[in-house]
């Protein structure tokens, strides 16, 4: 039992808020490329991607696993992306610290969402029964090179107005 909760309802819990975290995580990078803020969705995606790193840490493990070390980097990326946005209001640096901060935690999102694929779905765990298996390695590096490649295109088009970024529900 975690918080009242069967492991399986919790997991389901934990699942549904990572789920929510990347959908919403899309919508705020697709909104960057245009240069453009949705402080609805960047709240909901920030909230959502703190959520799913701290409720990892509540799964029972006689050990650290990769995921707590993911979760942990996702933790001091937020950090960064939360202070940079709302903290220090995107001025200088902070706007690339932000940038940055919110594309890789989307990116870690989507590599534990694809390393689960592979890990449950009967298919994909047939085509890579371990995660050093050419299928999940193929599929993780296209990955990170999308998520490279917007985070530059980002990087380099994401200027919101100057001054205080207005932070409006999309």
């Amino acid at each position: 039992m975690i918080f009242g909760m069967s492991i399986s309802a919790f997991t389901l819990l934990h699942v549904v808020i990572s789920l929510v975290a990347i959908v919403a995580g899309i919508v705020v990078v697709a909104a960057m490329l245009g240069s453009k803020m949705v402080g609805g969705w960047t709240a909901i995606f920030l909230a959502t991607t703190v959520l799913t790193s701290v409720t990892g840490y509540f799964f029972p493990a006689d050990r650290v696993l990769p995921s707590h070390i993911v979760g942990g980097i996702s933790l001091l990326v937020l950090v960064l992306a939360i202070a940079a946005l709302y903290g220090y209001r995107l001025v200088r640096s902070w706007r690339w610290i932000y940038v940055v901060g919110a594309v890789m935690a989307l990116y870690l999102n989507v590599f534990v969402l694809v390393a689960q694929g592979f890990q449950k779905i009967a298919f994909l765990n047939a085509l890579a029964p371990t995660q050093s298996d050419p299928g999940f390695i193929i599929s993780q590096s296209v990955v990170l090179i999308v998520f490279v490649v917007v985070g530059i295109t980002v990087v380099r088009s994401f200027h919101p107005e100057t001054g205080t970024p207005t932070l409006r529900p999309a």
